[in-house]
């Protein structure tokens, strides 16, 4: 994905951010790369070593204060210094605060967009970070289902026409909340946080081979559909194979990588007869139990070690 470029944050968060521009209408191209900011008070002050010029620079009330009682010349100076790296998207004065004249000879003579906002410094920061956190994220599309069971966004995959949507349809009808179907877009945030959510055409639609595609907010009401959830567990419909190894005690935990998180994975083997919403459930709800430390594979395992110890030094006696 494209990142987004500073005359894009202008245009479309200007009244959010209560964002104007004050000089550098030619160079609103300029890309953002990250969603931290930095604020410049050691570059300002001449020390520029370890500039993070990549950022968004924020000029907050101690900022500008020095830049009014800095001599013009070494003010300059240290301007210069700073707005030379190709790198820098902007700068953004908060507050409502005047600018000095220096920084803003030194943003129209390198060609750097400078910004206002009314808003406070920390209200800025908090509402820009989380724009460009959302914006920036990495993001993967996936060939499945997201339905939020009990509170965790299960991620329901497996080959075409095993049973994903049938599957969720009657998730939803259990009292579960649909997020997407067919397609799930799903971002990175920090914490090793994967967000899943739906692309905006297929958005509370779903097709279920046979009846083809039905509109599950109007079919089941709005507390059916869900914009977003957080993914905690994978579960991969496959075709029964009596060759194949199947999790039988439920000691070995699998995973599977999603850009870069360890997602807990659950294979389930498609059959006739096999209630596959109640496995899905009662997935969930073990998911929650090992979240919270409960591991109930490990704890039956534990019990009947000890229990066999016991009985083996009843007979030794």
């Amino acid at each position: 994905m494209k990142n987004p470029t500073v005359g894009e944050l202008l245009k479309e968060h200007r009244d959010r951010l209560k964002l104007c521009l004050i000089t550098g209408e030619k160079a609103l191209e300029r890309q953002i790369h990250t969603a931290e900011v930095n604020r410049p008070g050691l570059a300002l002050a001449g020390h520029s070593a370890h500039f993070r010029a990549e950022r968004i620079q924020i000029i907050g009330r101690g900022e500008h204060d020095f830049c009014l009682k800095s001599p013009p010349k070494a003010l300059t100076a240290s301007l210069a210094a700073m707005l030379s790296y190709s790198g820098i998207p902007c700068l953004v004065i908060t507050r409502n605060l005047k600018t000095p004249e220096p920084l803003a000879q030194a943003c129209r003579k390198y060609k750097v967009p400078l910004l206002r906002t009314s808003l406070d410094t920390a209200t800025f920061v908090g509402e820009l970070s989380a724009l460009l956190e959302d914006r920036l994220a990495p993001v993967v599309r996936l060939h499945g289902v997201l339905v939020d069971v009990y509170g965790l966004g299960v991620l329901i995959q497996g080959e075409a026409g095993i049973g994903k949507s049938e599957c969720a349809l009657e998730l939803v009808k259990r009292g579960h909340i649909l997020v997407s179907d067919d397609i799930v877009e799903i971002r990175q945030k920090h914490g090793q946080v994967l967000i899943g959510g739906c692309p905006e055409p297929l958005k509370h639609y779903m097709e279920v081979r046979g009846l083809g595609i039905i509109d599950v907010k109007l079919l089941f009401g709005i507390g059916s559909i869900l914009n977003c959830s957080q993914i905690g567990l994978v579960m991969q419909l496959e075709m029964w194979n009596p060759t194949l190894p199947y999790e039988r005690s439920g000691l070995n935990r699998g995973t599977t990588k999603i850009i870069d998180v360890e997602i807990p994975l659950v294979r389930i083997p498609v059959s006739p007869g096999r209630n596959l919403a109640v496995l899905i459930e009662v997935a969930a709800l073990n998911q929650r139990l090992k979240s919270q430390g409960y591991f109930s594979a490990e704890t039956f395992n534990q019990n009947l070690i000890a229990r066999m110890s016991a009985q083996r030094g009843r007979s030794a006696g």
